[in-house]
């Protein structure tokens, strides 16, 4: 038995495609020979440099609900099908929580659960008019665990875990519906994110494997759930998170 993910003629689309994580999901699903079609809210021509011919990358405001059913209706157009949806789209700003306005918690809410929303309400039609479809909505450890500074992310994340749990068992047999909960990711900016090379091996060290996931791992784990290869998985949020982190009180154990 073969274990290779062949998705040519397959129509991958990935909120929030362009960089970081998403750009990471965007390689994996385009080295397995799919056609995806990406979006954020600033787009150039070097998006689709390096797949040339193979991505598509528009400006959408994934939070503008007309502006998603737009893009979606543009996308079954063009192809007459989608495959896979990837709601990648989010950012976690922090801010602690009793400094923070209104007007923070809804954009923080908007990116990363009600995006996700418009993008699935939008899709559904074509997604159960395309044999073998599927969603992978990308969370966050920070769904389980607290989040001091990251408190309403943390709970945006969580509520798009119940949703994927929801429309797995309202969606089927027709749509599988699986999320994906990262833990650290090594994106471009993080040694500075963390402050220098040393803070980044620090936090590296919290992580039982000993070092952050790249992008292309989360694109692996997304790639996996979205193939043949889970064709029963359906309602699963699949940690990626290198084992989590090591648990506090193996500081103070000794031998441990």
């Amino acid at each position: 038995m073969s274990f290779e993910i062949d998705l040519t003629g397959r129509i991958v689309v990935v909120t929030g495609g362009g960089r970081g994580v998403g750009a990471g999901i965007v390689d994996v699903f385009v080295e397995a020979g799919a056609y995806v079609e990406m979006c954020g809210r600033s787009a150039s021509s070097s998006d689709t440099e390096r797949h040339a011919g193979r991505t598509t990358m528009s400006r959408v405001d994934v939070r503008d609900a007309d502006a998603v059913e737009q893009w979606i209706d543009g996308i079954a157009e063009r192809h007459g099908r989608i495959d896979v949806v990837v709601n990648n789209a989010g950012g976690a700003p922090f801010a602690q929580f009793n400094d923070s306005s209104s007007r923070f918690f809804d954009k923080v809410l908007a990116l990363n659960f009600t995006s996700a929303v418009y993008v699935c309400r939008s899709a559904a039609k074509i997604l159960a008019a395309t044999p073998d479809s599927s969603v992978v909505n990308i969370t966050s450890i920070s769904a389980r665990r607290p989040s001091p500074g990251t408190a309403v992310y943390g709970a945006a994340k969580a509520a798009l875990e119940s949703l994927t749990q929801s429309l797995a068992v309202e969606w089927a047999p027709d749509v599988r519906v699986n999320a994906v909960s990262c833990g650290l990711v090594a994106t471009p900016g993080s040694v500075e994110h963390y402050g220098d090379a040393e803070q980044y091996a620090k936090v590296a060290a919290t992580i039982p494997r000993g070092q952050l996931a790249t992008p292309q791992e989360i694109g692996q784990a997304c790639l996996m759930l979205a193939s043949p290869l889970a064709s029963h998985i359906t309602g699963a949020v699949l940690n990626v998170d290198g084992g989590g982190e090591w648990p506090a009180f193996l500081q103070h154990t000794p031998n441990a």
